[in-house]
């Protein structure tokens, strides 16, 4: 987790120079998408590479924030503004995201463990529950 700031400027940069068809995550044989919010409170376009679990036509991110105490900032600006587009192998596709909690966080969370186990030693080391948001495209 010490080497996330160098991962995620070298995955940034990947992700230009392949005009976002891959990227580190992707090169690992994981799904990887590219998160474009606004920030809540700038207003300035974000965006973010971030591994993601399929979800039927959908997408399961997990605010685990290399295990940082903080939920990461694209988590605040979902919650804000939840019509975001992401960039799936060099689509563009609009979509809605929708925090999930309760029962439905539990069902996702065991299954969000077996497609990706590092989750939990993410979510020990942040000393939280890790936010899990559905994104479905929208029109759907």
């Amino acid at each position: 987790m010490r080497l996330a700031p160098a991962v995620v400027r070298v995955d940034r940069r990947l992700h230009e120079l392949t005009r976002g068809r891959t990227s580190l995550v992707a090169i690992a044989g994981l799904p990887s998408l590219r998160l474009r919010t606004v920030g809540r409170r700038t207003g300035l376009v974000r965006e973010t590479n971030l591994l993601y679990y399929p979800f039927g036509d959908g997408y399961v991110l997990t605010g685990s924030n290399w295990g940082r105490r903080n939920d990461p900032a694209w988590t605040y600006n979902l919650r804000a503004r939840p019509d975001v587009t992401v960039f799936v192998r060099g689509r563009e596709i609009p979509v809605r995201a929708r925090e999930v909690e309760g029962a439905e966080h539990a069902r996702l969370w065991r299954e969000l463990l077996r497609f990706w186990p590092g989750y939990e030693m993410e979510r020990a080391a942040a000393g939280r529950e890790l936010p899990i948001f559905v994104l479905r495209p929208r029109g759907r």
